[in-house]
């Protein structure tokens, strides 16, 4: 390549579209949390932490997850995991996200709706105004709970409307098809929302068209097993479906064999607006730029490429047309004045 990569990668402005804020739960703040709240945890010291973070599939993340969220009890909690998120990713020059939580999983242990939104809320708008971060924040139902759930939770979701810009679907895709929730998604659809859903990140390319043909979805998460289903890529690349694709996190939950197998750079080539997200980076080894410059490295990508894949991150989101236009100005300044 004729240019550092790494260097160029950092100064590239970028969104963030899939991240679980409860996935940015780092093992000191772990710690941090339960301490000051008197929460037991499973684990006596950092490292013990760091090393039940190795797992080989979604399951297996999922169970350290939910224990982790535990520690999260008051709005300050929900506050300070967002502000430090907000922190870490203003350092990757990250400028817009669009961010998950699971209120289930909070409501479920006796805390309110009203807790974990607020404080989650009041960091993105007050940290997010200090570091120049924009942002949206979607809520997604747990799909191995029952629709029923997820209804209920929709209901607590519609009293905090002006708070909240959309509703996804996550955790445990396999045997919890998209179809289970068609229900509770055209509500959603009726109260404004915009609605994204995880599909073919472990579930079948099947979940596709459920989540698109059933749910009416506006944006994919992951949706790594398009690249099984020929038509289906034509069809998300003419249909201008976002795709928010997180490399760190396929290779570690063994998604992906090896990054040098990844098919987002397949994904660009078909015109997909393909992104670059973190997922849950404290459990997967990276934040935004670090899932940039893995895959860029492992797939020989052209400044090109990175410059596609940033300007992507912004035409994917729910921002404004005017907004986007803006962040693609200065992508292209970017790009023009760097130096090789």
């Amino acid at each position: 390549m004729s240019f550092n990569i790494d260097n160029f990668i950092m100064g590239l402005p970028k969104t963030e579209l899939h991240l679980h804020l409860e996935g940015s739960l780092e093992p000191a703040q772990m710690f941090e949390f339960a301490k000051r709240n008197n929460v037991e945890i499973p684990y006596k010291t950092i490292d013990e932490v760091k090393q039940a973070y190795e797992f080989t599939q979604l399951q297996d993340f999922l169970n350290i997850y939910y224990t982790g969220m535990n520690v999260l009890l008051k709005e300050q909690d929900f506050f300070d995991l967002t502000a430090a998120y907000l922190n870490r990713v203003a350092t990757d020059n990250t400028k817009h996200v669009e961010v998950f939580f699971d209120p289930q999983g909070h409501t479920n242990r006796g805390i309110a709706f009203e807790t974990a939104v607020t404080g989650i809320h009041n960091a993105l708008t007050q940290v997010g105004s200090e570091l120049g971060i924009s942002f949206k924040l979607i809520i997604c139902f747990l799909r191995h709970l029952d629709e029923a759930s997820a209804i209920n939770t929709l209901k607590d979701a519609i009293k905090f409307k002006h708070l909240i810009d959309g509703v996804g679907l996550d955790s445990s895709e396999l045997g919890h098809p998209p179809s289970k929730f068609v229900n509770v998604f055209k509500m959603a659809r009726d109260e404004g929302f915009k609605l994204v859903a995880h599909a073919g990140e472990e579930g079948p390319v099947e979940y596709i068209y459920e989540a698109l043909d059933l749910l009416n979805i506006d944006r994919i998460d992951h949706g790594n097993s398009c690249m099984n289903d020929p038509k289906l890529v034509a069809r998300i690349a003419k249909e201008k479906i976002a795709l928010t694709v997180c490399p760190l996190s396929n290779t570690k939950l063994c998604v992906v064999d090896d990054m040098k197998n990844h098919p987002l750079k397949k994904m660009l080539d078909a015109g997909i607006v393909a992104t670059i997200n973190s997922d849950d980076p404290a459990y997967f080894g990276g934040y935004m730029n670090d899932n940039y410059s893995a895959v860029a490295n492992a797939l020989n990508l052209s400044k090109a490429d990175l410059v596609q894949l940033a300007k992507n991150g912004f035409t994917g989101s729910f921002l404004s047309p005017e907004e986007i236009n803006k962040h693609l100005i200065a992508i292209d300044q970017y790009a023009e004045n760097y130096a090789n």
